[in-house]
């Protein structure tokens, strides 16, 4: 059985709100404090059940103030909005930074669904 792809760099650059990320199978990233923030695997933004899933908004200049590592296999990224509830395992972060494109799609299909226009402040 293959194993997940594991980080062996993790980088975060708060003045960009990017967090970059290598994994041990040479596949690299480059996730937005915003992308990270509203797809967060916590129960409060995911639900129990997809159908449970809570849109967010208003996360546009949300950065990364934080993270702990948790054991082995996860981090726990804490947001300038005060969430810090998920915990993002290898397999996670791996998973959302290959469907990076598609699910950004989808999260601004879903935001233009409901009506509501992103804001980004470029002075921060």
């Amino acid at each position: 059985m293959a194993k997940n792809p594991t980080p062996i760099e993790i980088n975060l650059q708060q003045k960009t709100k990017l967090l970059h990320i290598k994994f041990d199978d040479e596949t690299e990233c480059k996730l937005s404090c915003e992308f990270l923030r509203v797809y967060s695997p916590s129960a409060e933004v995911q639900g129990h059940h997809p159908s449970q899933a809570v849109l967010q908004v208003g996360k546009e200049n949300v950065n990364i103030t934080k993270i702990t590592p948790v054991g082995q296999y996860a981090i726990k990224l804490h947001f300038s909005d005060g969430h810090n509830t998920g915990l993002y395992s290898w397999a996670y972060l791996y998973n959302i930074a290959k469907n990076y494109e598609q699910l950004w799609l989808d999260y601004i299909m879903k935001l233009e669904d409901a009506g509501i226009n992103r804001k980004v402040n470029e002075s921060d």
